[in-house]
């Protein structure tokens, strides 16, 4: 593999292609904490939530696919997505009732919650199969008629799963919701003045489980993304880093949910990148040329790089990760 095959246009397609990809967990992940942490609360934990909905997602979609939707793979799927979904919420139930009802230190419990979502869903994982080998059958990809014929555009943007486009209209969707609704306003506002808005009704506390418990639901649901549609696997550490980039990105998005599509894809590009470096640098040099450790690396530290460039924790929610205590007067 020369120069010109690595600059060619298919080169770059499938570039891109598997970049939009690999950004679609960590896009979803982001959404789900802007919303939480609109509301003032600082959820850490992604990386362990990540892991829960990842295998609660792959274990129902495992055992559907084997079983009574033997015969619908596709269906089962998305039965999977909506329990990772679930478990997510669990999780999130758990990280409101400690940083809401128990008002402890949010990076305290958020550091709580990786650790015992990792550890979670590495025993679920292990108690239910016997071997690390099994997967699942993928999700059909869609061309869209005539789009997909469009040069370079097409197959980026009309030849994917049904899950990409759902995620689009997902974005659109938060960003509605957070910005032109009044539930929107109300988070917002707890997130930027809890007594203010207690003095007008609000329930600080409730928006708050509320937030929490959405935004961790989508978080599981990153993960299950991750194992069920892109990998069709789960095994230990699969999650690799991408709950902290998560909470790497929100900053850079400035807690806005169409900003945080730039940050995620960045990160996807680099992944997708880092795979294709190795492949070419094992052909044509040797597989030791480039240590793969090095190359692993890539994305997280383009992700730094771009945090670094747009500091943007001025926007952040006034009274983010502090716990709100009611005045008694």
């Amino acid at each position: 593999m020369d120069i010109n095959q690595v600059l060619s246009a298919s080169f770059f397609i499938a570039l891109v292609t598997a970049g939009i990809r690999l950004s679609i967990p960590v896009l979803v992940t982001v959404l789900g904490e802007i919303i939480t942490e609109s509301a003032g609360v600082m959820n850490l934990g992604l990386e362990g939530i990540m892991a829960v909905g990842g295998v609660v997602g792959f274990l129902t979609a495992f055992n559907l696919q084997g079983g009574s939707l033997h015969s619908s793979p596709q269906l089962a799927i998305y039965f999977a997505l909506i329990a990772g979904f679930v478990a997510g919420m669990g999780m999130g139930l758990i990280m409101a009732f400690l940083s809401v009802t128990l008002r402890a230190d949010q990076t305290v419990c958020g550091v709580t919650i990786v650790l015992l979502g990792v550890s979670l869903s590495n025993y679920l994982y292990r108690q239910a199969m016997n071997t690390l080998a099994e997967s699942l059958v993928s999700l059909t990809i869609y061309k869209i008629p005539y789009l997909h014929k469009i040069p370079i555009l097409g197959p980026i943007l009309f030849e994917q799963n049904l899950v990409f486009y759902l995620v689009i209209v997902l974005v659109l969707v938060v960003h509605f919701f957070l910005f032109k609704t009044r539930r929107g306003l109300e988070i917002r506002s707890v997130g930027e003045n809890p007594a203010a808005a207690a003095t007008s009704g609000i329930s600080v506390e409730k928006t708050r489980y509320l937030a929490t418990i959405v935004g961790s639901g989508l978080t599981g649901l990153g993960g299950a993304i991750l194992t069920v549609v892109q990998l069709g696997l789960f095994r230990e550490n699969i999650i690799a880093g991408r709950g902290w980039v998560a909470v790497a990105l929100v900053i850079f998005s400035r807690w806005r949910p169409k900003n945080a599509v730039i940050g995620a894809l960045v990160f996807g590009l680099a992944d997708s990148l880092q795979y294709r470096i190795q492949a070419v640098t094992q052909v044509t040099y040797g597989k030791n040329t480039v240590p793969y450790e090095f190359l692993l690396m890539l994305p997280y530290l383009l992700t730094i790089g771009v945090l670094l460039f747009r500091n943007s924790s001025s926007d952040a929610p006034a009274t983010l990760g502090e716990p709100y205590v009611q005045d008694a007067r």
